[in-house]
């Protein structure tokens, strides 16, 4: 689960337009893609891409654009992201060769490996040239989320990581300010870089205001939660197992003062924040109902008002707080990359060369410089040419600083746990951050989830899943350095 589960509506997809973007720059990675490509004129790929507005990416911009260069038809299967594992492995046993191109979110890589879902890129890579061109993509998305056991499975595609906005009126208040050194001594952290300094400033503002606006808001539903959970456990010092033991330690003094700080901030925030999902959080921050937040890059273009003209975001609340947000690394400095996107084949494909190229074409440093800058895609930036980009920084005036957080935070950041049958270690966080809200005692709580996922390692296989285990936490992005 992630961000996008409520954008699955077919409402949502009618008539975004696809005026205001710079022709295509015929540059060495995309024409070389295009140039090979061109050979299977007249045949037809398939490609599975997120239902919502993901897939207006394929549907409106890219696919007829690949066509129209290459004879290439793209036919887009949209799927909800909660179903797309599923779908993936369960189409790949079935064995129909149904799905040539495949996006997947890149904690799903080394279980859709394993089952053999996944292509090989290497000789693809090396084949049509791209291999210089990988290394342009921001060092963190580069080196963990495109290998496993050393060989490239997936173009790493969608800039997903968890930012801070804050409201810059609010939090820059002479009477706030004021307010917060005589209460605690010291000036008034703008913006706060930790959790203790985030919880002190937010409920400081909440008191002062009479909550108009509250001092902050999280999406709290526990798909979301998990994300939450996973960053700041690893902010605190958390380690999810016992790297010997293969114990989960989840219910350490770490995990139990997240819980515990999560249901003491709940008090100080809007009524009902437990329930909330991304609108209602999205809603909130647009409104101006709230002066802090934590959230996925689409958060920051919004609320600067970019793009939400088009029909496909009318559903975005207009934003009250444009020129008045500043971006910042999550408290403890290491946001987590949840979720994110990485372009893949399936070893199912009879067309794997031709889907091989248009996935090369879309990731290309000109291309997909284009693709997220689309107002509807939610595609975020994932290379250095996007952070970079003089026209990205011009798309409104805080712009350069919203990329300088997210180039921060792409070297900073933490990745999504990745093991063997990660979901069902997530269902199981999902399902205590659920008891939670519901009352439940955060030890008790996570006592009792650390006991499902020693569970769920014995019946995997201790000595398996410790290798898995001991892959993901060599990454340098695994915990905070």
């Amino acid at each position: 689960m992630d961000r996008r589960k409520f954008l699955v509506g077919s409402g949502m997809l009618a008539g975004a337009s696809m005026v205001g973007f710079p022709r295509l720059a015929n540059a060495q990675a995309a024409q070389a893609a295009v140039d090979a490509a061109k050979q299977y004129a007249g045949s037809e790929i398939t490609i599975v891409w997120e239902a919502g507005l993901q897939s207006l990416d394929p549907l409106n911009f890219s696919g007829p654009k690949w066509e129209e260069l290459t004879g290439i038809k793209v036919s887009v299967v949209e799927v909800p992201v909660a179903e797309m594992f599923t779908k993936i492995l369960q189409e790949h046993r079935a064995g129909t060769g149904a799905y040539d191109a495949l996006n997947v979110i890149p904690s799903w890589m080394p279980d859709l490996v394993r089952a053999g879902a996944l292509e090989p890129l290497d000789s693809y890579i090396d084949k049509y040239g791209y291999r210089d061109e990988l290394q342009s993509i921001a060092p963190v998305y580069r080196d963990n989320q495109m290998k496993v056991d050393g060989k490239v499975y997936g173009l790493p595609d969608d800039g997903d990581v968890l930012i801070m906005y804050y409201r810059t009126d609010v939090l820059g208040d002479p009477a706030i300010q004021a307010a917060y050194k005589a209460k605690y001594g010291t000036d008034m952290p703008v913006p706060p870089t930790t959790w203790q300094e985030f919880d002190q400033v937010g409920q400081l503002i909440t008191e002062e205001t009479g909550g108009k606006p509250y001092g902050a808001a999280f999406f709290r539903e526990p798909g979301y939660g998990n994300f939450m959970f996973q960053e700041r456990f690893r902010n605190e010092g958390g380690k999810f197992f016992d790297a010997d033991t293969m114990k989960a330690t989840i219910n350490s003094p770490a995990g139990v003062k997240v819980f515990t700080d999560w249901v003491a901030e709940n008090e100080w925030m809007p009524a009902g924040v437990q329930t909330w999902g991304f609108v209602e959080n999205l809603a909130a921050f647009l409104q101006g109902d709230t002066a802090m937040t934590v959230s996925w890059p689409p958060y920051g273009r919004w609320a600067a008002g970019y793009g939400t003209d088009e029909e496909a975001l009318s559903w975005v609340p207009k934003s009250q707080i444009a020129g008045k947000v500043g971006y910042a690394l999550t408290p403890g400095g290491h946001p987590e990359l949840a979720a994110g996107f990485a372009l893949a084949v399936s070893s199912a494909s009879k067309n794997k060369d031709a889907a091989y190229l248009f996935l090369q074409w879309l990731n290309s440093p000109e291309i997909s410089t284009e693709r997220v800058q689309l107002p509807y895609a939610l595609r975020d930036p994932f290379r250095d040419s996007h952070y970079a980009s003089e026209e990205y920084k011009a798309l409104w005036p805080e712009a350069s600083q919203y990329l300088e957080v997210l180039q921060e935070a792409s070297v900073e950041g933490l990745l999504d746990l990745s093991i063997i049958q990660t979901d069902r270690y997530e269902e199981a966080l999902r399902q205590g951050v659920s008891r939670l809200w519901s009352g439940e005692d955060p030890k008790a709580i996570l006592d009792d989830v650390a006991a499902q996922w020693d569970s769920l390692t014995d019946r995997i296989g201790v000595d398996k899943q410790r290798e898995a285990y001991k892959a993901w936490a060599s990454n340098a992005a695994a915990y905070p350095k």
